[in-house]
């Protein structure tokens, strides 16, 4: 195990602050990822919360409210989302390899995971405080101080109050049916379905109510799609807010040898904001023709679909494409290299991986016969991230 009790395939880029990206093998094992897989992403270390919580609600609110967790609990009714959270670098190792991005983590595939969260709904808690006629936003900040930040300050983000409002929205203190382990957020966080993981603030503290967007370093600064020429200033490009449709090829990993005939290839596809993913095609001659992947199991709107094609590779050397599309008929684009950005976010490319076939009886590397693939999907191979060119992954 690794810290906070994260498996051994993590791939970890920091101690401090702890960023780590969900293997490959536990991001397909099942539809909602396990918690002790599930990716971190953190600008700051894990705060000491203390037994004696509270969440202060203030700004342009009628009442302001300081609740206890024990409070939230017994006023309020519990609900329950699955929705997936996803790093809005996810996927920047492409990125990366058409220009260097310094001073960011290569996130392959791994920047996200689906969980069942439990709490109560954002928007039960804003009628209680009564939005003013001012109220536009909705802040959010942590206990976490983030040293990165100039000066240093405590992470923190906002969301449209539109958005807040809606019964999606959760303050959770319960992952997966258990209670909510530190390194995501205990004793509460955010959960925003929809939006870039930045959002989702944990070891939330306090909620403000705004006539303007947040002005901190975490949505002013960064977080933000810069043109290739840009440097990251306050308000300086696009705000990122809600995901972009995004999918990923988990199995074969890339640059994988393969047995000819029959080969099962899966990953998963999510849409983002309020959409659903629709379709996922797979073509294996560079998009002159397309197969539809079967879509798996269903988990709701604000959750990913995993997928997976069995296609049958002659012997020699293959590229396999996907192209998602969603509920706005949207689907996407063709080429990383129009989309390299300094800051390495959005990388919602169409997914590429090569395979090479090798004929029925020809020797792995390790000099037994290859097998035919008929692999499921919660046996595949561990520790490998096709997404960033098949890098181990690193225990520290």
């Amino acid at each position: 195990m690794l810290r906070y009790g994260k498996r051994d395939d993590m791939i970890v880029y920091e101690d401090e602050p702890f960023n780590a990206e969900t293997g490959v093998a536990s991001l397909i094992e099942r539809p909602v990822t396990a918690t002790d897989a599930f990716y971190v992403r953190s600008h700051g270390a894990v705060p000491e919360c203390g037994d004696n919580y509270r969440l202060r609600v203030h700004g342009a609110v009628e009442r302001e409210l300081s609740l206890s967790l024990e409070t939230l609990r017994e006023a309020f009714r519990e609900r329950q989302v699955t929705a997936t959270l996803q790093c809005a670098g996810n996927r920047r190792a492409g990125l990366m390899a058409i220009r260097d991005i310094p001073g960011e983590a290569p996130w392959g595939p791994g920047a996200t995971g689906t969980a069942s969260w439990s709490g109560v709904a954002l928007a039960d808690v804003l009628e209680l405080a009564g939005p003013t006629a001012d109220a536009a936003h909705v802040g959010f900040v942590g206990a976490d101080m983030c040293p990165e930040a100039n000066p240093a300050q405590l992470f923190g983000g906002s969301i449209p109050l539109d958005k807040a409002q809606r019964p999606e929205v959760l303050l959770a203190w319960a992952m997966n049916g258990e209670p909510l382990p530190a390194v995501h957020g205990a004793p509460l966080r955010v959960v925003v379905p929809g939006y870039i993981g930045a959002r989702s603030v944990k070891w939330l503290e306090r909620i403000e109510l705004r006539s303007e967007p947040w002005a901190g370093y975490f949505q002013r600064v960064v977080y933000r799609l810069l043109t290739p020429d840009e440097a990251p200033a306050p308000d300086r490009g696009i705000a990122l807010g809600l995901i972009a449709l995004n999918s990923a090829v988990l199995s074969p990993a890339d640059g994988a040898t393969v047995a000819a005939g029959p080969v099962t290839v899966s990953g998963y596809a999510f849409a983002g904001g309020d959409r659903s993913v629709q379709r996922v095609d797979v073509s294996t001659d560079r998009g002159g023709s397309w197969a539809q992947a079967e879509l798996l199991e269903d988990l709701g709107r604000w959750a990913w679909r995993q997928w997976r094609i069995t296609l049958t590779l002659e012997a020699g050397e293959h590229e396999i494409v996907v192209r998602a599309w969603d509920s706005s008929a949207a689907t996407q684009p063709e080429d990383e290299a129009a989309l390299w950005n300094p800051k390495g976010y959005v990388n919602n490319a169409r997914p590429r991986i090569r395979v090479r076939a090798a004929p029925a009886g020809s020797r792995s590397i390790e000099g037994g016969p290859l097998a035919p693939d008929t692999t499921p999907l919660r046996h595949l191979a561990k520790g490998t991230c096709p997404g960033a060119r098949g890098r181990p992954a690193r225990d520290r």
